[in-house]
């Protein structure tokens, strides 16, 4: 079973996110729709969009995506989603949407416990490894290095 992954957010992000996604995965382009959610562009024109763009989608079920709870595209993404066939997550991120991607195939609300484990674990602070950010260990307590 495939489902839709639609992305819906503040232009050009929906795009962008989903040329990443087609970078790796060329062949999802059948199942990854997106909505660029432009300024100024009245809601129920929006909603228009959105329900136009999910029904060309024609998969049995779908993935909403959107990028921050409260705003515009959520707001159109809730009154689109029916929580039968399709579900909503806020904060769509790359890591959240390459997991989708990757786990497609599984039951929806499956793939909705993958993507937000996506999501979240692909949020981390990096170390930095470089040699010069590293503290060096100094066996002469009189010797003192500034760092710039």
């Amino acid at each position: 079973m495939k489902n839709g992954i639609f992305i819906i957010a503040h232009a050009p992000l929906a795009s962008a996110l989903r040329q990443c996604v087609l970078h790796v995965f060329p062949d999802a382009s059948s199942v990854v729709a997106v909505l660029d959610v432009q300024p100024n562009m009245p809601t129920e024109e929006t909603l228009l969009s959105a329900r136009l763009t999910m029904a060309m989608l024609k998969q049995p079920n779908t993935l909403v995506l959107t990028d921050m709870f409260g705003a515009t595209p959520c707001n159109v993404a809730q009154k689109l989603v029916d929580g039968l066939n399709t579900r909503l997550i806020a904060g769509v991120n790359l890591p959240m949407l390459m997991r989708a991607i990757t786990y497609r195939n599984e039951p929806l609300d499956a793939l909705v416990a993958r993507a937000l484990s996506g999501g979240t674990q692909g949020v981390m602070q990096v170390a930095v490894t470089a040699p010069q950010n590293q503290l060096r260990k100094i066996h002469d307590q009189n010797h003192h290095d500034h760092q710039q």
